[in-house]
């Protein structure tokens, strides 16, 4: 009897801890489904809106394909046509990277300068926060790039201003030598989204350390170069990065001021609105696939660069 009881008790034990594992096998895979179930909606439209239209858009950048008829395949021609016959893209590609190496600059260190002086307690933070944050919020609108039309046009309010001083300003957005930096400008102007990035960095950096930095000798001017810009170089290196892509995917304003022609002269034809000028003007969806992936390798090339630099003027709070 003794041994029958052995015998049982030994293959309960056996089959026990086996019983619980496909139970729990069981319990997870059921977790996991309804998992997937919940996460299917977003898996959708990731392979039906995102990595479906991406892979077509390379493939399509390897045919001539107008819409109507369909693609025939072309292989490198596209690029090559692109890099070797096409003058006004090159014309793109410099009124772009002047943009970019214009605007982000200049709206990070004026996004800056605004965040110091709020953060040195004004009245009413949370008004002004706002109101210098609205641009930004109104930045990519259709109504904001006819406003700054208007503003820059020649009976515009820049030079009823300037008419005041007795100088006959010029018509800035049909002058091929300043309706590129009108652009600029209304970047510029819409600095509100890295004002406050950099005001909620500000607040981080504790006041202790510019006690200590003023008990040592230094002066306002010291402290922003040895104690403030040191401690804010993670966020000027977020703000750099998220606006430098942005800066190359612009495309509202220049369509808007320009007539949709990046006139005058191609002054403001930027890369994007020269890329929808061959898809939906000249129905080359072909080459204007090839020039978006082209922008991808560009965008991704600057981040790569981006981020390699940041090794030597980031400073992290973890490093010894």
């Amino acid at each position: 009897m003794s041994t029958i009881l052995s015998e049982t008790t030994s293959l309960e034990s056996v089959t026990a801890p086996k019983a619980r594992r496909r139970r729990a096998v069981g319990i997870n895979a059921r977790q996991n489904a309804a998992a997937f179930l919940f996460l299917s909606p977003w898996l959708v439209g990731l392979v039906c809106l995102t990595l479906g239209p991406i892979l077509a858009s390379f493939y399509l950048s390897l045919t001539s394909y107008d819409m109507f008829t369909p693609p025939q395949w072309l292989g490198l021609d596209n690029y090559v046509k692109m890099f070797t016959e096409d003058g006004r893209y090159y014309q793109s590609l410099r009124v772009t990277f002047t943009y970019v190496f214009l605007s982000v600059p200049l709206k990070l260190a004026f996004a800056l300068g605004i965040a110091m002086l709020l953060n040195r307690g004004l009245k009413g933070l949370g008004f002004y926060r706002s109101v210098y944050y609205l641009p930004s919020l109104l930045g990519g609108s259709v109504a904001v790039a006819i406003m700054w039309r208007q503003v820059f046009a020649y009976d515009g309010i820049i030079n009823q201003i300037l008419l005041k001083f007795g100088i006959d300003g010029p018509s800035w957005i049909t002058s091929t030598d300043y309706a590129l930096y009108t652009l600029v400008a209304l970047a510029v102007w819409q600095f509100g989204s890295p004002m406050v990035i950099f005001l909620a960095g500000l607040k981080q950096i504790p006041q202790d350390i510019y006690d200590a930095a003023e008990v040592d000798g230094a002066g306002p001017v010291r402290k922003l170069f040895s104690v403030t810009l040191p401690l804010l170089t993670p966020i000027i290196f977020f703000n750099f990065v998220m606006q430098t892509i942005g800066a190359f995917q612009a495309f509202t304003p220049a369509y808007i001021i320009s007539g949709g022609k990046g006139g005058p002269a191609d002054a403001t034809l930027f890369y994007t609105l020269y890329l929808y000028e061959q898809a939906f003007t000249n129905f080359q969806m072909g080459y204007a696939s090839a020039m978006a992936w082209v922008l991808v390798a560009i965008i991704g090339l600057a981040t790569v660069l981006s981020f390699q630099s940041a090794r030597y003027w980031v400073h992290y709070g973890d490093e010894r």
